[in-house]
């Protein structure tokens, strides 16, 4: 009888022991946001913006992975773009300020120009297409441009799950996020160096 408390007592342990480790996509995801950190594409994960397609699909549903890169040499006009097959679509509700439909018809003369030039500046990714690796791309919702940042909004979570991504491998992280990184790069100087 002391043998058999024993081995339940010996069971309820190592039950505790194995519910405190984390699991293997807990631990691809930790992997992925560290090198991520690493490369400057500072990941966080924040409730899903209205304007995004989150949990099934939903329009702000869910939390989503946020990766944004600071470029402190630049400035972008406040700007959403909506992922739709594969490429950006720039998004109908644009935030206040940057809209030049929502700006008073009294402002003329420089600050209407510079409105215009502001809008113009927003297009310039419309129908850019998504260039990223295949299991990267799916994933990928929606960009945010506002002040020095660019922003992507992406399922990072669903990338690490074999469910999602069955050819996962570790030793693609860095060279996946790594062309996330150049992308990002390609579109801030696609907004802002025409017309200079």
């Amino acid at each position: 009888m002391g043998t058999w408390i024993a081995i339940a007592i010996g069971m309820f342990v190592l039950g505790t022991i194995m519910a405190l480790k984390p699991s293997v996509v807990d631990m691809r995801l930790d992997k992925l946001r560290m090198i991520a950190r690493r490369l400057e594409l500072n990941p966080k994960v924040v409730a899903c913006p209205d304007w995004i397609r989150g949990r099934n699909n939903e329009f702000g549903k869910g939390m989503i992975g946020q990766y944004s890169l600071i470029m402190d040499d630049m400035k972008f006009p406040e700007t959403h773009y909506q992922v739709v097959d594969g490429r950006l679509k720039l998004e109908g509700s644009q935030a206040q300020g940057t809209d030049v439909n929502s700006q008073s018809s009294s402002i003329v003369g420089i600050a209407g120009s510079h409105s215009t030039s502001k809008q113009r500046l927003a297009q310039r990714l419309e129908g850019e297409p998504l260039t990223l690796p295949p299991s990267m791309a799916p994933l990928v919702k929606g960009v945010y441009l506002k002040a020095n940042s660019l922003v992507v909004f992406w399922h990072d979570s669903s990338y690490v799950q074999p469910a999602t991504n069955p050819n996962f491998k570790m030793q693609q992280i860095e060279p996946e996020l790594s062309a996330l990184k150049s992308t990002m790069q390609a579109w801030a100087q696609k907004v802002t160096n025409k017309d200079r």
